[in-house]
């Protein structure tokens, strides 16, 4: 190294290595667009990663033109491992069912460790980066404590908070963030008030973080979990601004415009404004929808068997009750041996399906299950009407036909896997509970619908063994 900073200068090969780490960030993200590649994308981006962690170790310097010093050196390295230990530990243990919750806990590292780096350079260096240090502290702790509630949420150890005028206390935090905000940027005030003003910013974003997540109910979370990882990408461009450091500004922007993207995709599935969802009027708060019932109608274990196999054209509709029964590999089992009578069969996967954005690709990816088969809702919808049995696996109100028929439903206007246009309609679940939008899904009482009772595993268990018997 000391070679090569002879021939170049240190900051020269700094600032190329920052450049490189950007560049595999790019590629890893780019090979991470398809099932087939994500793997190397993942290594690709860590790479990228740990790149730049090294040649700042080795060739930063600060002011007075001296490196970093053994004791910092040691502490860094030891964080560093530390933290790879722990994350891969982490990853390995964690469940496909846990997958949301895990996300949810990244994201709050994340955003945790950008407000930190927010404050600790204010407060060496008050006078400096100002907005940019505010717009640190402000999204990464929103992102830190509205993250840790989305955790909570999803793990069950918090509860939701129904109530309208959640609405307007999000709405008074919002306002007192930007009028803090504007108040020390264009104040000209004293440091010890300007001191407090930052410390009470600190204190009402992390307020507001809990704020605008309590309200939105669990199965609501895909669309949260992807606006707070947007936050927490803006949150470490912003610490990337702090220190001029190239790799974090772009890193920080690819995973906040992704995130960002994501966010608006959901929101258009879902039918529901960006607007609702940082205010705290997001989904789980409908008011249950009363419409006549009709007659429920079930289907034995032999019967659904003779009808899947016998049938040319196969649709499973996976949902979050696939996921809680950990029933992915059956369904797999129950699709292959499907295929070896002939039977042709895909998947239907709506934008929120599950709790995360694309939770049943993942859960199903673990199955093995080849993502040629995985069609989104656009894709799979003008199929339906030549589909022979559609087999719903506890999904409902992303195949409810209220978002289409009962301009009173809270769903109405969602976009939806249109299950109804099939021959036929095999739904499993485990008794006639709702879905997160408290309302009946007439589906269940379409006269082409047979209901098949039972936990999602044991159903399939016994139906794979009934279809292997034909």
């Amino acid at each position: 190294m000391d070679t090569l900073t002879n021939i170049i200068p240190a900051n020269v090969i700094l600032e190329y290595s920052y450049l490189i780490a950007a560049i595999m960030f790019v590629y890893g993200l780019k090979l991470q667009s398809h099932p087939d590649n994500a793997r190397r994308g993942n290594q690709w981006a860590a790479a990228g990663m740990i790149l730049p962690m090294i040649t700042t170790l080795l060739l930063h310097k600060n002011q007075a033109g001296s490196g970093i010093s053994m004791v910092n050196g040691a502490v860094v390295i030891v964080t560093m491992l530390v933290g790879g230990i722990v994350g891969t530990i982490m990853a390995r243990k964690v469940k496909m069912t846990a997958m949301p919750q895990m996300v949810s806990f990244f994201n709050a590292t994340g955003g945790a460790a950008s407000a930190t780096v927010a404050l600790i350079e204010f407060s060496k260096n008050p006078d400096q980066a100002v907005l940019v240090g505010l717009l640190g502290i402000i999204i990464g702790s929103i992102a830190f404590s509205g993250s840790m509630i989305a955790f909570g949420k999803l793990d069950g150890k918090v509860g939701d908070i129904f109530a309208s005028f959640m609405t307007y206390v999000n709405l008074v935090f919002m306002a007192t963030i930007v009028g803090i905000t504007l108040f020390i940027l264009l104040g000209g005030l004293s440091l010890e008030i300007r001191t407090i003003l930052v410390y009470s910013l600190l204190i009402v974003s992390l307020i507001y973080g809990v704020s605008f997540v309590m309200p939105i109910g669990g199965a609501d979370m895909p669309v949260v979990i992807s606006l707070l990882n947007s936050f927490s990408g803006i949150a470490a461009s912003m610490a990337g601004f702090i220190y001029h450091n190239e790799a974090m500004i772009l890193g920080g922007i690819l995973v906040g415009s992704a995130g960002t993207i994501l966010t608006i995709q959901m929101c258009r599935a879902m039918n529901r404004s960006l607007l609702n969802v940082i205010i705290g009027s997001f989904g789980g708060g409908g008011m249950a929808h009363s419409s006549e019932a009709g007659i429920v109608k079930e289907i034995s274990m032999s019967d659904a068997a003779v009808l899947l196999s016998y049938s040319a054209k196969v649709v499973i509709v996976p949902g979050y009750g696939l996921a809680v029964a950990k029933a992915q590999h059956l369904c797999h089992d129950l699709e292959k041996m499907l295929e070896e009578k002939g039977v042709e069969v895909k998947y239907a996967i709506h934008p929120v399906a599950g709790r995360m954005p694309g939770h049943m690709n993942v859960l199903l990816a673990e199955a093995d299950v080849p993502y040629s088969k995985l069609l989104e809702m656009d894709d799979i919808n003008p199929e339906l009407p030549n589909t022979d049995v559609i087999v719903i696996i506890g999904a409902n109100d992303v195949v409810n036909p209220a978002s289409e028929d009962d301009p009173s439903s809270p769903i109405y206007g969602m976009p939806i896997i249109k299950a109804r246009e099939a021959k036929n309609i095999i739904v499993m679940k485990r008794g006639m509970g709702k879905g997160y939008a408290a309302i009946e899904n007439m589906l269940f009482f379409n006269d082409k619908t047979r209901m098949l009772f039972g936990d999602a595993k044991v159903t399939l268990q016994a139906l794979v063994t009934e279809v292997k018997s034909l």
